[in-house]
């Protein structure tokens, strides 16, 4: 998120972060988005009766904002089918794996457990599957000797830091669409 506001501030970035929104009130990136004078909402999906109306109050939330576009970054829950219908096309994550490979929990230590010998991070469009939308770009990275899932989470963790908001700058520019 960090990388996004920062990218953002250029005068010829295609996109405004108008708000951060996060499912944990105490993430960090609602503090960092405040003290960029960036929008902020918190609500825990514990506090209604069903998925469904926490993501229409979701919904609603981003809406506010004029949003039109929804990246998400450590938003570790599965979605309804309402909301992604709802924002097709228009969501985007970042997964750190070379997708499809490594779907879902514990990337860095299933490539390790694999034998890799590359390992990356990926963005893709939101879909109905987890971690299935179409691929908009990915970059690798080299599993070193004596890597261990956090060092490799390090390092990957850099990539994503440069591909992220090339990806969104690519969508917010229209030079790539869900298909």
């Amino acid at each position: 998120m960090q990388a996004l506001i920062e990218a953002a501030k250029a005068s010829d970035y295609p996109a405004e972060i108008v708000g951060v929104f996060s499912n944990r009130a105490a993430a960090p990136g609602l503090a960092i988005a405040a003290s960029h004078g960036i929008a902020t909402a918190s609500l825990a999906q514990s506090k209604f009766p069903s998925r469904d109306m926490f993501e229409d109050v979701m919904t609603q939330t981003l809406e506010s904002w004029d949003a039109e576009i929804v990246c998400f970054a450590g938003f570790m829950r599965i979605l309804g089918n309402d909301f992604i219908d709802h924002w097709l096309g228009r969501m985007i994550n970042i997964h750190p794996s070379l997708l499809p490979l490594y779907k879902g929990l514990h990337p860095h230590q299933q490539a390790l457990d694999d034998g890799a010998v590359e390992h990356g991070c990926s963005v893709h469009f939101v879909t109905h599957g987890m971690d299935e939308g179409p691929v908009i770009l990915q970059a690798k990275v080299p599993v070193l000797p004596g890597d261990d899932a956090e060092s490799l989470a390090a390092r990957t963790l850099v990539a994503e830091h440069q591909l992220y908001p090339e990806a969104l700058r690519m969508l917010a520019a229209g030079e790539i669409n869900y298909a």
